[in-house]
């Protein structure tokens, strides 16, 4: 039997069995704030209209094939052409559909890391030659170095801000990279809103760019995975044959424009979490041994004078659960927190106080 697994085995490529799978391992806890979720719940209103429109609608039915009025609406609030958005379920589907439509063996593909690891895996596992290109010890972009890197690059791939550290690439920075490269650019914005920034006007100038954005975070719908692309109507075109047909189921889709159309009651939501964020920044910063690197996500990475293992467990102990980033380059010292509730950041700084002075 084990020589037989063993021949089932080998029909699998050998650069995916050499790469470590995504994965999270499941905890759970009072106070979760180790996945960068919003802690605001969608508001009563547009779950109210939501269920409304289901409970009125064939679940029997597949939902539009292209959902044109979603994408009207996100056209509009995003300031940029319908013909040049696809929708997804979740922005994961889109990166994958366009690494899909994009990456080859040998094709260049350029990573600031340490990033989002999904990126680095479809690219590997495509085929592609990847370089990565560190950030600068102040957890910034390094913008020199990717200005030369991005010379032979046919993809350069950016989030900003960036997950896990929170650093944001400035929009004269990406100009000077969309204009050296002879390749497309990436920019996943999964957390823009949270740093009152995005790169969408720059689409009218670069035809080689796109960008990423997700319902997950700002916008309070992480269970629901909604994600959509922007960028030149040619590309998105292309992009859109490594989708998945009916991608976005009913629901989803449904909610999405509920929350569009709301968005005025997300709004202070997302205003809430930022000045959360500055207060966490204060209040981390006044932690002996503990040093927060500056964010315009919803999440703070800090470096610890301790094991991070051992105060990640602490906190767990402690009902409060952190994700542990140790493991990402560059950030082996480093743990990495979650804009929660103000109860919820006050536990948390409360008890790595408590965890720090004893260590």
């Amino acid at each position: 039997m084990k020589d037989k697994i063993t021949n089932v085995l080998s029909k699998i490529k050998p650069v995916v069995k050499a790469i470590e799978p995504y994965s999270l391992k499941h905890y759970r806890a009072p106070v979760k704030i180790n996945q960068n979720e919003n802690p605001y719940d969608m508001p009563d209103i547009i779950k109210t209209a939501v269920n409304k429109v289901m409970s009125e609608k064939a679940w029997c039915r597949y939902p539009d094939f292209v959902p044109s009025t979603l994408i009207s609406q996100l056209a509009e609030f995003s300031q940029w052409k319908s013909d040049g958005i696809l929708v997804g379920n979740g922005s994961n589907e889109l990166i994958e559909a366009l690494m899909i439509a994009t990456i080859e063996k040998n094709t260049k593909v350029l990573i600031s890391q340490p990033t989002f690891t999904l990126y680095s895996m479809f690219a590997k596992m495509l085929g592609g030659n990847c370089k990565e290109v560190c950030l600068l010890p102040s957890l910034e972009f390094d913008v020199k170095a990717i200005l030369a890197e991005s010379r032979q690059a046919d993809l350069t791939i950016i989030c900003s801000p960036n997950n896990p550290t929170g650093s944001l690439l400035e929009q004269e920075d990406l100009r000077l990279i969309l204009k050296t490269t002879p390749g497309l650019v990436i920019i996943d914005e999964a957390y823009h809103e949270f740093s009152r920034q995005s790169v969408v006007s720059l689409l009218t100038d670069f035809e080689n760019l796109i960008v990423l954005r997700t319902f997950s975070k700002a916008m309070s719908m992480a269970g629901l995975r909604v994600g959509y692309l922007m960028g030149n109507k040619k590309l998105v075109e292309q992009i859109s044959k490594a989708k998945l047909p009916y991608n976005l189921n009913i629901f989803s889709m449904t909610a999405a424009m509920s929350a569009l159309t709301h968005f005025d009651l997300l709004a202070p939501q997302i205003e809430n979490v930022i000045a959360e964020r500055e207060r966490l920044q204060v209040g981390l910063k006044q932690i002996p041994g503990v040093l927060p690197f500056p964010s315009k996500a919803n999440f703070i990475v800090f470096q610890l004078a301790g094991d991070p293992r051992i105060i990640f467990d602490s906190l767990f102990q402690d009902g409060i659960l952190v994700r542990d980033v140790s493991r990402y380059p560059m950030l082996d010292q480093c743990l990495r927190v979650t804009v929660g509730l103000p109860q919820e950041n006050e536990r948390f700084i409360t008890s790595l106080t408590k965890i720090m002075s004893h260590s």
